[in-house]
């Protein structure tokens, strides 16, 4: 394991603290039934969980990409089935885990007027997820891994179902069996690796040479169960009904980590386990990417729910997502990193934007929220930001991504580049049109003005810190850069080092 491993003895195990503090928070939550307590102890430990992830960044080596604060234990020995306790990051996985750290206490923020019914329920499931989450991202043995996978699940689940809208009941089951189908393959997956390699060790399986065949079923089973959580077209039927009916808190987890759990197993596990597969697929994944980032834009064209078109309009945003990741090239994956933090931070502002207006009028329909700029200065003001970043305008973080992303591109195929261009278009047409009536729509909101307040501090703190790194990473993108770069490029030369010649020719003639 040296030789995956940066495992340093007697250091503060900050992966083990970082994942199980929440989970610790939420088993204090479980002794008391005072709601308020429930409210601040659960921003309390998020924060905390924030500050000391921040560490992770500080004491990040980026030159190396070995994974780094590992952990390694023995967990689990039955005869032959050795599993183990083994996590650690690299410059792939670091921003993921920063990024979740970051949004949950604010999501705590976001709910705290929202949620008015178990209330400490409420707070245990967030807890629960952001243990989940993290853990998904850190985690280097399969087992661990797919256990955090399928505890996301639950949680998620009940978030939608108890707390959720009118059509709660439908959305919850259909997000419930679409995800759990995904587990399923990638189960199938897991344990046809492990017969391969006796081993559950994601790092060792990275790199081995498997036949042809066997890559392209591992490979199958992968993709359609990571392109079900992101969702790639035509596997997104469930997100629009999800985000709809979930409560504010719940939208900004579903899109700013769990739809990226899908894309960081695109990185994690299709490229550098099944190289030679990955190549072969390539070019069909590709353009179902362009045919996800022209039916996101279209579609959420036509939407007067604020909700279902920021739903749709993620459809879009994660096409370009995928499309980096499969040019096989350094700026595109590099792209496809960044904008996956920059949809998190920009996606997430927006639920909480819609979350806020909600709460005042009772309603996400554009023309209940129409011409409300001389009522809530504060609020549009953010709102356009925001707005401006969904559409990649420059200055603003997702004009980074998507430019990193339009480049690798076209360095690898012209045509299915040029294809992805309107997609930008798309994004500035529902972004501005949804802007241009909550902004200046017109003076007759249906609304009773008393009822329009403006922001108060507490929702002002909540979205501050998502501007600050619009305009931090779209301004000074350099320090997020600079920790993926050895990692991406050791990533692209595990991709080209083991392909076979044949598997490129084939692809070449497939894409032009």
């Amino acid at each position: 394991m040296d030789d995956f491993l940066i495992i340093k003895d007697g250091v503060f195990p900050i992966l083990s603290s970082v994942i199980f503090l929440p989970l610790a928070g939420a088993m204090v939550l479980l002794l008391s039934s005072n709601e308020n307590f429930a409210k601040y102890w659960t921003l309390l430990v998020t924060v905390v969980t924030a500050l000391i992830s921040l560490q992770l960044y500080f004491g990040f080596d980026p030159t190396t990409a070995k994974f780094q604060f590992a952990e390694h234990h023995a967990w689990i020995t039955f005869q032959n089935l050795k599993i183990n306790y083994t996590l650690g990051i690299d410059g792939i996985s670091l921003l993921l885990v920063l990024m979740t750290t970051l949004l949950l206490p604010l999501c705590v923020l976001g709910s705290w007027r929202y949620i008015q019914t178990r209330v400490r329920e409420f707070m245990i499931c967030l807890l629960i997820m952001e243990t989940s989450m993290i853990g998904v991202f850190v985690a280097l043995d399969f087992v661990l891994f797919y256990i955090l996978w399928e505890a996301m699940l639950i949680p998620m689940y009940l978030l939608i179902a108890i707390w959720g809208g009118p059509r709660k009941t439908y959305a919850s089951i259909k997000f419930f069996l679409y995800t759990l189908a995904g587990s399923v393959l990638l189960l199938v997956a897991i344990i046809a690796l492990y017969l391969q390699n006796e081993s559950f060790s994601i790092p060792l399986m990275m790199g081995q040479a498997y036949s042809s065949n066997f890559q392209i079923f591992v490979f199958l089973a992968f993709f359609l169960a990571f392109a079900i959580k992101v969702p790639m077209f035509p596997f997104h039927t469930w997100l629009p009904a999800a985000h709809v009916e979930a409560p504010t808190a719940g939208s900004v987890i579903l899109a700013s980590v769990l739809l990226k759990m899908g894309t960081y197993g695109f990185l994690r596990f299709c490229l550098p386990i099944t190289p030679e597969a990955t190549i072969t697929f390539m070019p069909y994944v590709l353009w179902l990417s362009v045919a996800g980032i022209l039916y996101g834009g279209f579609t959420a064209l036509a939407q007067s729910d604020m909700k279902k078109l920021i739903a749709y309009s993620s459809v879009g945003h994660m096409g370009f997502v995928t499309l980096g990741i499969f040019v096989l090239n350094k700026n595109g994956i590099e792209g496809a990193i960044l904008q996956m933090i920059n949809h998190g931070v920009t996606t997430g502002a927006l639920f909480l934007c819609v979350g806020m207006i909600y709460e005042r009028t009772h309603s996400r329909e554009l023309a209940d929220a129409t011409g409300i700029g001389k009522l809530m200065p504060w609020y549009v003001t953010f709102l356009a930001f925001f707005s401006l970043s969904s559409l990649a305008f420059p200055g603003t973080n997702s004009f980074v991504g998507e430019f990193l992303i339009l480049v690798g591109g076209f360095t690898k195929n012209k045509i299915v580049a040029g294809c992805a261009i309107p997609g930008a278009v798309l994004a500035a047409a529902y972004m501005l049109r949804m802007l241009q009536k909550v902004v200046w729509g017109g003076a007759n909101n249906p609304a009773p003005h008393g009822q329009l307040l403006d922001l108060n501090l507490r929702e002002i703190a909540t979205l501050a810190p998502l501007l600050l790194f619009v305009f931090w990473i779209g301004l000074s993108p350099a320090p997020f850069m600079e920790v993926m770069h050895v990692s991406v490029a050791h990533l692209v030369d595990q991709v080209s080092n083991t392909v076979p010649v044949q598997a490129v020719t084939m692809a070449g003639l497939m894409l032009p």
